[in-house]
């Protein structure tokens, strides 16, 4: 079995719904349902007709549901109860994984000009809870709630709880650490909803349940750095986001961490109103594996948890295997070490034991990969990818040479982990925003920890949004919204602009965004997807001015490509505090444009009296490729064994869709699953027999869509049955 079924496998087990009836009679739990219409009936219904039910909460905000808790045979009795929906969103939700702080607010030397510490701004964090005993929070930890256990303790789950987490604490010291570390806003207030349990994982349910609860309870800004792998804007969390947006709240939420492949951003980041954050890098010392010889140099990527690289000599290097036994010719050397078949902690363990210097972890299939070390290791270990791993060791261990340790400072690049956009279905340009995400040194239970992933980045804009909202209380989610994006600085690599799609706006500016000249809302240029030879798209931009003067704004289009023709607005003045709506025109020729390219993006100027802005823009062509459908999901129904239901998400309409079972070791043909004719765009649901669904087991799911003449596939693990491996 290849290892990344394997890995997903891991994650399918850690996330699958069990039925309650696996759970000792007697045993109290809790869940929440959602029902088909009016929430408040069926709440009076429970309470006649189930009366050792305890209905703790009921939300009809965001989410038509019920949180119940109760003794496992008496939640049973629910099984067929007709105002039961019939499914369950339970798409995974996961955690995306003390430098960055003064490099966000020391621009030009100004921190003297910071007078702003989200003082009194409610701060909403949505993840695997608080650790709120922690020395640099209990200051302003001000309360939350757990849906997961439905009761008022957010903590962090423990060790007693099953696999403990550290994340959520993680986050919230970014945004408000206020003790040895200081956050963003250091005297913001912080309220924890725990959505994901144990090992950092959850249900759509759950999150949304969070979000309303978080929205109740008058939260300024909400951060959640979570998210799944559905590329799609109208996924159930995504329009929850967006209605919580309406409601006053700002929304930010980490991008993923599937770069840097395209279409990776995931549910709820994908919500248009959201803020979708990407990851940059603060700056950092980063070290290279440096052959004189071949002039060779080779990143190198510290494990979550791992010691940092900071060896300044040379050294010999020598073939670990896959590190599952301890060697004497590791002392005093670097020890190469292919990934599978034990946990990178084990593999650390086993080479700090033999006395080795430092580890490189190599993949075993192609591409990088981030790990991380679950314990105390005292020498640094890295990952490598499977062709760097593989140049080491021809190049380097099989010839006995000995290799040095280069550093090279970096600043404002995009973290090669950080997903890319665009969105499915309305194309839109994803992530919104870029903050710092690599190496990032927080509070977790029991002390600090550095971490990288979009969930460091996010809370780095929540924690800003904090301070902008101090400092205008009168501003809500559109208003900060477009502050911060108005004022990003672009990220550059060789002196131009990184793709769009990879940046939107690119790395926020928090001190430019306090006081900005203008606001540019929706500054975004999504023109769409167009599929004629010849066709024009406009979209609309709305500019305010925020001086106290009047304001001249004029255009710059972008440069020049073959096939292209823009028509901007026309040079105007504004009043102060006046607004603007104009129209931006692109006419796309596709028979012009050079090759079969499948976007067309670039960035177009607007200036006013103070300074230039910078806006993205996105085509797609008829020749863009896309997954057309993700988010595959295969459980039993709650309280049942006897009935599976399934969902997938589909951002066009295709003509059939076909799911078919593979052995995943062997790639043999099992037995067809689901074939359907004429599905339309959205969620598709759907339920199984048991006898359908057939024999237990783990599976390579293959979807196979046609729509006219365009085919594709999809291949993803399945896992049917109660019994986990």
């Amino acid at each position: 079995m290849s290892m990344w079924i394997r890995i997903m496998i891991i994650c399918m087990c850690l996330v699958a719904v069990l039925p309650l009836s696996t759970y000792a009679i007697g045993e109290e739990k809790s869940i929440i349902i959602e029902v088909e219409d009016d929430v408040r009936k069926w709440e009076q219904h429970i309470k006649t007709y189930y009366p050792r039910l305890e209905v703790v909460h009921i939300y009809d905000k965001l989410l038509q549901g019920i949180a119940l808790k109760g003794e496992v045979r008496d939640l049973e009795r629910l099984e067929k109860a007709e105002f039961i929906k019939n499914h369950f969103p339970v798409q995974s939700y996961e955690v995306h994984i003390d430098e960055s702080v003064p490099f966000i607010l020391e621009e030009d030397q100004r921190i003297g000009e910071v007078s702003y510490t989200g003082e009194g701004v409610k701060v909403g964090v949505i993840d695997t809870g608080i650790d709120y005993e922690h020395p640099d929070l209990k200051v302003n930890y001000r309360g939350g709630y757990d849906v997961v256990d439905l009761d008022e303790d957010p903590m962090e789950t423990t060790q007693e709880q099953g696999e403990p987490t550290v994340h959520g604490t993680h986050v919230a010291g970014i945004i408000g650490a206020n003790g040895k570390i200081k956050g963003i806003a250091p005297d913001a207030e912080l309220y924890g909803y725990r959505a994901l349990g144990p090992g950092g994982t959850g249900t759509s349910v759950h999150v949304i349940a969070a979000i309303e609860q978080a929205v109740e309870d008058g939260m300024d800004i909400i951060n959640l750095s979570l998210g799944n792998t559905v590329n799609g804007p109208d996924w159930p969390t995504s329009l929850a986001v967006n209605k919580a947006v309406e409601m006053g709240v700002a929304m930010v939420i980490s991008g993923g961490n599937s770069g840097p492949e395209h279409w990776t951003v995931g549910s709820p980041a994908t919500a248009t109103n959201a803020i979708a954050v990407g990851a940059s890098t603060p700056p950092l010392k980063l070290p290279y594996l440096y052959d004189t010889l071949k002039r060779k140099a080779i990143q190198l990527t510290p494990m979550v948890g791992s010691v940092p690289w900071d060896l300044t000599k040379k050294y010999e290097m020598v073939d670990g295997g896959l590190g599952k036994k301890p060697q004497a010719s590791m002392k005093q050397k670097l020890v190469l070490i292919e990934r599978g078949e034990i946990p990178f902690t084990q593999k650390a363990k086993i080479a700090e034991q033999s006395g080795a210097i430092g580890v490189l972890i190599y993949n075993n299939e192609e591409g990088a990969f981030q790990g991380g070390i679950e314990q105390e290791i005292s020498i640094p270990v890295t990952a490598l990818s499977q062709e760097d791993g593989k140049w080491l060791k021809k190049h380097i261990v099989d010839k006995g040479h000995w290799i040095d340790t280069k550093y090279v400072t970096q600043v404002d690049t995009v973290a090669p982990f950080s997903s890319k956009g665009p969105v499915t279905w309305n194309w839109d340009i994803k992530p919104d925003i870029m903050a710092p995400g690599v190496a990032i040194k927080s509070t977790v239970p029991g002390g600090y920890m550095e971490l990288q992933g979009t969930s460091m980045a996010s809370p780095h804009v929540a924690g800003a949004l904090a301070l902008l909202k101090e400092a205008h209380p009168n501003w809500g989610p559109a208003e900060l919204k477009a502050a911060l994006l108005s004022t990003a600085l672009p990220v550059q690599e060789e002196g131009e602009n990184v793709s769009p799609i990879a940046q939107g706006m690119g790395r926020m500016q928090p001190l430019e965004a306090l006081n900005p000249s203008s606001f540019i809302y929706d500054g975004r240029l999504a023109f769409g997807r167009v599929l004629e030879h010849k066709e024009k798209r406009t979209v609309r931009i709305t500019i305010e001015n925020k001086r106290n003067e009047p304001q001249r704004y004029v255009f710059t289009p972008p440069k020049s490509i073959l096939g292209l023709r823009f028509q901007i607005p026309l040079t105007f003045t504004l009043q102060p505090n006046e607004k603007k709506s104009v129209p931006i025109s692109v006419t796309v020729n596709q028979e012009k444009l050079k090759g079969d390219k499948q976007y067309v993006e670039g960035w177009l100027t607007v200036e006013d009296n103070h300074r230039k802005y910078e806006l993205p823009y996105l085509i797609l062509t008829k020749e863009t490729e896309f997954p057309r459908a993700m988010g595959l999901e295969l459980t039993l129904k709650p309280f049942t064994k006897e009935e599976y239901q399934y969902q997938v998400y589909l951002p066009l309409a295709a003509d059939e869709l076909e799911i078919d079972l593979y052995n995943p070791d062997t790639l043999r043909y099992v037995r067809p699953l689901i074939d359907t004719k004429n599905v339309e765009r959205g969620v598709l649901k759907g339920t199984l027999t048991k006898e359908q669904a057939g024999e237990p087991g783990i599976y390579l799911a293959v979807l196979t869509l046609k729509r006219d003449d365009i085919t594709q596939t999809f291949e993803t693990p399945v896992l049917i049955g109660t019994e986990y491996p």
